[in-house]
């Protein structure tokens, strides 16, 4: 119950529309009952061969009525769905605003299939509130109520016999589908979610499978899950058509049971024939208005199944809030030092720190490289610096404020990262630029693409700029890719730059090329390198060499490697090995 409450909040801003597409609905109803007992008076009436003057208002009532309702229909409909589709977008927007601050500290754990399923079928769903939950109870109730005004005209105890069987009816029965309704309801959810996640890990994953002979397995896997979502969608509509059963019952229980009951009253003089035939249709049309219910509970159910796993999302807790009383930034650059201190971080879950005791300073303008082996907690510090995490212990403070102190749409701003998984959007090359800066002209994409030596690259396209680069720009080679990713970076021209394994996946000679151009970029600005590929290390000014979250060596290239310790032994252990590979390309 606190579900349905909590989505009929979403409506209360549309409550004008509400009312609008409900008044519409119980008018069209209204129409229907009017043209059915209007043409049950014309006919009877005419069966007594009265003059046709007696006849004119009935005549036009059926006229009135029939054109009505079809007018009256189309409003509603054309309303309703408007309010439908309004809602559905706020919906999006809701769900993804509230997923946003989630990532990557939250979603870290949970399913991507799953969350598509939720941001797309589960909200898709709940689009469904007003049009299959909210207006049939509100519509009956008020053609209900109207009706049994109606019959009670003719007798009281029509009308207070009608109401007791519309609303037996109206709940018993609905009641009854919600019950069976509810578990169908959980498992077509869970059952989509399931399929979702198969197919998108099948198409993610669809060259290793085939590489390992698993395509026929995971071909069988999803059929299974299609035939289980068919079966679970038959046993929804069994239900439904049961429940459409037992209306369809209830509403001629309900002709008989008035019939009964008037009749004596036609012998007895207290109502004419005419109205005999008025009655017995009016109340048969009337359960236009009860119809809806029984599918109107089964869908409920399968909505408050959508809503809780979409109220799971915006009921969880980002890792990092928001400051109360942010630091200013200034649209300009500034020189910021960068100071940590004590920095401790252990992974939720974990019992290991993933960093300790980290202390640093680092001036503006400096640059930094952080190495060690994999493991080490070289990319936690990179998270660190963004905020996806807050420090377990410890401090990270930038021109003397500590980060928690800054908005993170303004740190993000001043910290620019080159992740080493790079995501390169469905889209054009120029799509993948504005993403860093929207409202860049072409002198900055060109800027920054000349920087990042990709103009070249660009002109040779087919396209040019608007060059389609497929999903994760697979149209591009590893290092086109590398250098798209720099130059989106650059095009937001960070105060503090953040590389972290920015040469992951690119051959020797690529990677040498890279670094190049990296080590021009960021010659003056304050950069930290994060990397366990030791090339072109004597750039750096100063270097941290960590080992399980801690910091082993410190200083800079030529200190570092006339030592003997562990970043001497990365460093001839990497040299060896990118002998090797140049020497197996030559």
């Amino acid at each position: 119950m606190r579900e349905l409450l909590r989505l009929l909040r979403l409506v209360r801003p549309f409550a004008g529309q509400v009312a609008a597409a409900t008044a519409l609905g119980v008018a069209t109803v209204v129409s229907g009952i009017g043209l059915m007992g209007t043409a049950a008076f014309l006919i009877a009436a005419a069966a007594l061969q009265p003059s046709i003057a007696e006849l004119q208002v009935a005549i036009v009532g059926v006229r009135f009525f029939g054109i009505g309702r079809g007018i009256f229909r189309y409003l509603e409909r054309l309303t309703s769905h408007r309010l439908t589709l309004r809602l559905l977008g706020r919906l999006r927007v809701w769900f993804y605003e509230a997923l946003e601050p989630l990532a990557p500290a939250r979603t870290l754990s949970m399913r991507s299939a799953d969350l598509l399923t939720r941001a797309v079928a589960d909200v898709e769903s709940l689009q469904k509130l007003y049009i299959s939950v909210l207006a049939p109870p509100l519509v009956a109730i008020t053609v209900a109520a109207g009706t049994g005004f109606f019959l009670g005209t003719f007798d009281l105890s029509l009308g207070v016999v009608f109401l007791i069987l519309v609303a037996a009816a109206g709940i018993g029965i609905p009641t009854g589908m919600r019950a069976l309704g509810t578990r169908v309801g959980n498992r077509l959810a869970a059952t989509r979610a399931d399929l979702a996640e198969a197919i998108v890990d099948c198409i993610q994953g669809m060259a290793d499978l085939l590489a390992c002979g698993q395509g026929a397995a995971q071909r069988h896997r999803i059929e299974e899950l299609s035939l289980r979502l068919v079966r679970d969608r038959e046993r929804a509509s069994r239900v439904e058509a049961l429940g459409t059963a037992a209306m369809t019952f209830a509403t001629h229980a309900t002709v008989w049971i008035v019939l009964v009951l008037a009749i004596p009253m036609v012998r007895a003089g207290l109502i004419d024939g005419v109205g005999l035939a008025v009655i017995c249709l009016v109340a048969m049309a009337a359960f236009e208005a009860v119809l809806p219910l029984p599918a109107a509970a089964l869908h409920l159910s399968e909505q408050l199944a959508a809503a809780r796993r979409v109220f799971t999302i915006l009921d969880a807790r980002p890792a990092v809030e928001e400051p109360d009383r942010p630091v200013p930034v200034s649209g300009e650059p500034s020189p910021r030092a960068l100071e940590i201190r004590g920095l401790e971080f252990t992974y939720p879950g974990s019992n290991a720190p993933a960093l300790a005791g980290l202390d640093l300073d680092l001036p503006s303008g400096c640059r930094l490289a952080v190495v060690g082996p994999s493991g080490a907690g070289k990319s936690t510090l990179a998270h660190l610096l963004l905020r996806f995490w807050d420090p377990t212990d410890g401090e990270i403070l930038l021109a003397g404020r500590p980060l928690r102190d800054y908005r993170l749409d303004d740190l993000r701003q001043i910290v620019g990262v080159l992740s080493q998984h790079i995501d390169l959007f469905t889209g054009t090359v120029r799509d993948n630029l504005l993403l860093a800066s929207p409202g860049a002209d072409a002198a900055a994409l060109e800027e920054a693409a000349g920087n990042a030596e990709l103009l070249g690259t660009i002109h040779d396209l087919p396209e040019g700029w608007d060059t389609w680069i497929g999903e994760q720009g697979l149209e591009l080679s590893g290092g086109q890719r590398q250098r798209l990713a720099i130059a989106r970076v650059l095009l937001r021209k960070p105060e503090l730059l953040v590389l972290d394994e920015p040469t992951t996946g690119v051959d020797p000679v690529t990677e040498m090329h890279l670094m190049r151009t990296l080590h021009q970029l960021i010659e003056g600005r304050t950069t930290i390198l994060i990397t366990h590929r030791l090339v072109a290390m004597e750039a750096m000014d100063q270097i941290l060499v960590l080992d399980h979250g801690r910091v082993v060596e410190r200083g800079n290239h030529r200190e570092l490697h006339a030592n003997d310790g562990l970043y001497r032994q990365l460093y001839e252990a990497q040299q060896l090995t990118l002998s090797s590979e140049l020497g197996i390309r030559n």
